[in-house]
């Protein structure tokens, strides 16, 4: 592990042998971390110093942004060596990112089989089991004998991304069964492939969401899973590893979009101009949500200057029900993520969230007729009744946008997490605005000052 011990003693090396030493007898991952650490000349000195073996596993670990300067840094012989040995799904990974030029470049160099193998992943749209499988994977024929299939596997499959699944296909690729490496070496060598493999096959379609395939890896504890077409033919696997990057791929996007961050993309030390891009366009949208929300305060301005305890009691409707409302959406956005619930789970969800308001309201309310009553004047006073009970219905509104919402988002098939925290509050203000101020409004006429 790279300890911060570590790092500081790999920089302050000096002597380039005693640092590549010291480089390669770390993880490819620390690697990676300590490189993309320095500055970029001496990244890419300390990326010329690694073994090949080494270079080419720190490579894939490194940020796209890392990874574009080196292709930059290095001669055209590394980067076609460190491209050719990359996974067909790390280095689909890596030309998303590049520019297009340098793409049809690398791929022009590459030999025939990996470039197949790039262009296949690269012909499928982004967030699908096809963008992220990988077309490295142990397959055998129905034929074979165990000892046969595994004196295969140890002499063509040993740089396959996985060798804990087999994939058992037919003469014309078609996914016929799947068998474990457990069940191969406690089997008995002259025991034929199809007496021994499993015929309940678990698999993913190409199409299918990114998010969808690691739900399906979790609820069956895979460690991989086989992608295939719509003529049941093996294309690829998707496997552990890329389910993790996924899993932390949507929950960044959905936390991200929760709070308004265009893209749910934003890297925590991403540039200045990259920051305002993902932010300023969200946060002058809410900038034109809050002047709705004013629009419905201004024609009750009459009301708030003969009533002007209402300026101090209006901001804590804002927060709490805005409070309330991303709650709700944020549990309901979650289990819709992780597959927890579904549309059709909407008023189960719902009725639980009624139940839940029915004590958090009463709670709320009753807290809000209290502070009205210490801060409003002895003549104004009745106010806090009306505030408590515009608290309590606020609260019932609030948990019904947030799990409605995005259930009608997911139900139109698009990303529930579009409902963002800013969006929802803004709503949530420009309601409780209006039926508290239309309520004292209405008690000011029939109880005239």
């Amino acid at each position: 592990m790279l300890t911060q011990e570590v790092r500081n003693t790999l920089f302050d090396v000096a002597d380039l042998n005693q640092l590549k030493s010291g480089l390669n007898r770390l993880p490819a991952v620390d690697v990676g971390e300590f490189i993309t650490d320095l500055s970029p000349e001496r990244r890419a000195i300390a990326f010329r110093i690694l073994r090949k073996d080494q270079a080419i596993s720190v490579f894939e670990y490194l940020p796209p942004e890392i990874q574009e300067e080196l292709i930059n840094a290095l001669h055209d012989s590394q980067v076609f060596q460190i491209v050719e040995a990359m996974r067909p799904d790390d280095r689909a990974e890596l030309f998303d990112e590049l520019p297009a030029i340098v793409v049809k470049r690398l791929l022009q160099q590459l030999s025939t089989a990996e470039r197949r193998a790039t262009a296949t992943i690269l012909g499928y749209p982004e967030g699908t089991a096809g963008r992220v499988m990988t077309t490295e994977y142990v397959q055998l024929r129905q034929g074979l004998t165990v000892e046969q299939a595994i004196e295969k596997i140890r002499q063509a499959d040993q740089d396959k991304e996985t060798i804990y699944y087999a994939y058992v296909t037919d003469d014309n690729r078609k996914l016929m069964r799947v068998v474990s490496l457990r069940q191969l070496l406690f089997a008995q060598p002259d025991t034929l492939i199809r007496d021994v493999a499993s015929d309940r096959l678990i698999q993913a379609r190409t199409e299918m969401p990114q998010e969808e395939v690691a739900q399906l890896m979790k609820r069956y504890d895979l460690l991989a899973v086989p992608v295939v077409d719509r003529e049941d033919r093996l294309v690829g696997i998707v496997t552990i590893d890329d389910v993790v990057d996924i899993l932390e791929e949507e929950a960044t996007e959905d936390i991200q979009k929760l709070a308004g961050v265009s893209g749910g993309d934003e890297a925590a030390l991403s540039s200045p101009l990259v920051t305002m891009r993902k932010r300023l366009p969200w946060l002058v949208g809410v900038m034109g949500l809050y002047i709705g929300a004013a629009s419905a305060i201004a024609p009750f301005q009459k009301v708030i200057a003969l009533v002007p305890v209402l300026a101090v009691i209006m901001p804590i409707f804002s927060n709490t029900g805005g409070t309330v409302g991303i709650q709700a959406l944020t549990v309901t956005i979650r289990g819709l993520g992780v597959g927890e619930v579904t549309p059709k789970d909407t008023l189960k969800i719902l009725r639980k969230e009624i139940l839940a308001a029915c004590g958090t309201s009463l709670s709320l309310g009753l807290t809000m007729i209290g502070l009205s009553l210490i801060w409003a004047p002895p003549k104004d006073r009745w106010v806090a009744f009306a505030a408590g009970l515009v608290m309590a219905i606020n609260v019932f509104v609030a948990v019904t946008l947030g799990t409605l919402l995005p259930m009608a988002m997911k139900r139109l098939k698009l990303d529930p997490a579009m409902i963002s925290g800013p969006l929802l509050t803004t709503m949530l203000d420009a309601i409780g605005f209006i039926i508290f101020l239309s309520l004292i409004s209405l008690a000011l006429k029939v109880f005239p000052i």
